[in-house]
C-alpha cells in the first residue's frame, strides 16, 4: 500500500506533536506545514487547533494559509480534516472574540456552549459521540464510543453536514463533513484507540 502523506498545518497557536506523532503511528509520511506553499504538495491536510477563533483566522489570513486551504479543498481527492478549533474554523462565522468570518467550507456558524446545572465550561473530558449519518471516518467505531473533548465554543450547522452530536451542554455537533472536507471537535490524539482509529480512517478516506 502505498504511504499516505499529511500536512499538518502549525500556525504556531497549538501544540502539534502529539497528532503528528498519532499519525506517524498510523503509518503517514508526516510534513509539518509553516508556509502557505507547502499546502497544497500533500495528500492530505490537518487543520489543528486550540485557543480563540478570531486570533487563529487573522494569523491564517496573514500568512496566506486561508486561500491556500481553499485552494486544496476543491480538489474531491484530497481529504481536509479539521480538528477541535480547526473544525470551528470551518465554519463561515463565530462569535468567538467578537463576529469572525471563518473558512466557509462547511456552512455553519460558531457560538458560545450554554451549560445547565452541575455542567462546566469549557468542556472537558471524555463524552459519547452519537453517530448521526454513516461516514468513512467514524468506519468500524461503535456508536456512542468515547472521544476527549477540550472546548468552550459549538459548531451550528444544517442536520445534512452532521456526522456525529454529543449530549453536553443541551447537545452540540462533534463531527461535521461536506465532500472532501471534515471536521471533530475532539482530539483524536488524546483519544486512545477510537481516536487513533479515526485518524487511520482519515488516512484511508
Amino acid at each position: 500500500m502505498t504511504v499516505k502523506s499529511v500536512a499538518i498545518l502549525d500556525h504556531g497557536l497549538c501544540n502539534i506533536h502529539s497528532i503528528a506523532r498519532s499519525f506517524e503511528q498510523c503509518g503517514a509520511n508526516v510534513s509539518v506545514v509553516t508556509q502557505a506553499k507547502d499546502i497544497c504538495s500533500a495528500d492530505r491536510l490537518v487543520l489543528p487547533g486550540v485557543g480563540a477563533f478570531s486570533a487563529t483566522v487573522k494569523i491564517l489570513r496573514a500568512g496566506g494559509y486561508e486561500d491556500a486551504i481553499k485552494e486544496f479543498a476543491k480538489i474531491k481527492e484530497r481529504p481536509l480534516l479539521g480538528v477541535c478549533l480547526g473544525m470551528q474554523l470551518l465554519a463561515d462565522t463565530s462569535e468567538e472574540g467578537g463576529m469572525e468570518t471563518g473558512l466557509g467550507l462547511v456552512p455553519g456558524r460558531v457560538v458560545r456552549l450554554n451549560a445547565s446545572k452541575g455542567e462546566r465550561i469549557p468542556h472537558v473530558g471524555w463524552n459519547e459521540v452519537m453517530l448521526r449519518s454513516q461516514s468513512r471516518l467514524f468506519s468500524d467505531i461503535p456508536n456512542c464510543s468515547d472521544f476527549y473533548f477540550v472546548h468552550s465554543y459549538k459548531f451550528v450547522c444544517e442536520d445534512n453536514y452532521v456526522i456525529g452530536v454529543t449530549d453536553y451542554c443541551g447537545g452540540f455537533v462533534s463531527a461535521v463533513s461536506l465532500g472532501n472536507v471534515s471536521g471533530v471537535q475532539f482530539h483524536p490524539e488524546k483519544s486512545q484507540g477510537f481516536g487513533r482509529k479515526v485518524l487511520n480512517n482519515f488516512m484511508l478516506a
